[in-house]
């Protein structure tokens, strides 16, 4: 199977792949020859054009050279499911989103997905379950441009515990929403936590960004 990266820009995604997408004449294409994160991420912004792609043989290589070009931060999170079958949700920066957070040194993927989820919404995670996916956002940090890479993990959590947001990382609100009712995540969230849902079926009936 072809390998397929998607780079999110705020709402904008770019898209390494192996193939024309579907519909291209939607999007605009990118050259390969030039592309770096750091020059380009003002442009994207400033694009009225939401969909990006750069066609390359081979997207693995080529992502893997894109990373060298910038700082990479790695984080870690998970989508919890208590007994009830809700899912975990966090409000923070206006958006609803899932717990995560930086990896710290030395520490393992698995174990700072645990504890971020902990930290951040005032649970225990009872079981730490498969990996889900990773995603990739850009954005400025202390005036640099950096790409996050994510690992995403499928948790569970008995439910018990009273939820509180972690007020100092931003969070207002931390809430359990039943498998059919996250119509208010669906329309307020970020382009990298529907990668995740969709992962997990939690979304089927809305295609993803250049997703063919």
């Amino acid at each position: 199977m072809a390998q397929k990266y998607r780079i999110y820009i705020n709402e904008k995604v770019i898209l390494l792949t192996e193939s024309e997408p579907k519909h291209a004449d939607n999007f605009e294409r990118l050259d390969a020859e030039t592309f770096d994160l750091k020059i380009i991420y003002t442009w994207i912004l400033a694009n009225p054009n939401k969909l990006f792609y750069i066609k390359t043989a081979n997207a693995k290589v080529y992502f893997k050279a894109v990373k060298k070009n910038i700082t990479l931060i790695e984080a870690a999170g998970g989508l919890v499911m208590n007994t009830k079958g809700q899912y975990l949700f966090i409000y923070r920066n206006d958006k609803w989103d899932l717990p995560k957070g930086k990896i710290e040194k030395d520490e393992k993927v698995k174990e700072a997905a645990v504890r971020e989820v902990e930290e951040e919404c005032g649970i225990k995670v009872s079981e730490l379950g498969e990996k889900i996916c990773k995603t990739y956002h850009v954005y400025v940090n202390r005036g640099e441009v950096v790409l996050k890479k994510t690992h995403w993990f499928a948790m569970k959590s008995k439910g018990k515990d009273k939820l509180k947001p972690q007020k100092e990382e931003g969070i207002t609100d931390v809430r359990w929403f039943e498998h059919h009712h996250i119509e208010p995540i669906i329309e307020n969230t970020f382009p990298s936590i529907m990668d995740v849902l969709h992962e997990q079926k939690l979304v089927t009936n809305k295609v993803m960004p250049l997703s063919e």
